[in-house]
């Protein structure tokens, strides 16, 4: 017996979160944590640096902060930008290390 419409919307949405502003920051800081070998690759298990791809996904977080000011809910920039923050210290910290 399939599965109706709706139970396969539901299924999806287990499995896919809905995308809004927090979800898509929150998965390119999870990507620059993985570049900066802080976690594991999802699809290798291993930890691996690279130190550019890690300064690319910070870059990139820094353009949307700035494009995004004051269009942003009180608790999306807080959120924002202490994810920043802290990355930007995460990589210094492993360029020391490096």
């Amino acid at each position: 017996m399939g599965m109706t419409e709706e139970g396969v919307k539901k299924k999806r949405e287990d499995v896919f979160p809905n995308i809004d502003f927090t979800t898509f920051i929150l998965s390119l800081n999870a990507s620059a944590l993985v570049h900066l070998g802080i976690v594991e690759d999802p699809g290798t298990g291993q930890r691996r640096r690279n130190m550019d791809l890690a300064k690319q996904t910070i870059d990139v977080l820094a353009m949307l902060e700035e494009k995004t000011r004051g269009n942003l809910k009180e608790d999306e920039e807080r959120l924002f930008h202490h994810l920043l923050q802290d990355l930007r210290l995460r990589y210094v910290a492993s360029e020391k290390t490096s």
